[in-house]
């Protein structure tokens, strides 16, 4: 027999599923920001040493 009082909670549980989801991907998004950042200031700074060594 199905219980159909359990199935009440379906709506709410693909709410909480998808809200799980968005959570996950502006995690994902805002950690990939973060080190193209990082790397490209590395990059600046290796630029400038570059720029300042070629200068002397």
């Amino acid at each position: 027999m199905i219980n159909w009082k359990a199935l009440d909670n379906v709506p709410v549980l693909l709410y909480i599923l998808a809200l799980k989801t968005l959570l996950l991907c502006l995690a994902f998004a805002g950690v990939k920001i973060y080190q193209s950042k990082k790397e490209e200031e590395a990059l600046k700074k290796k630029q400038q040493e570059k720029r300042r060594l070629a200068q002397k």
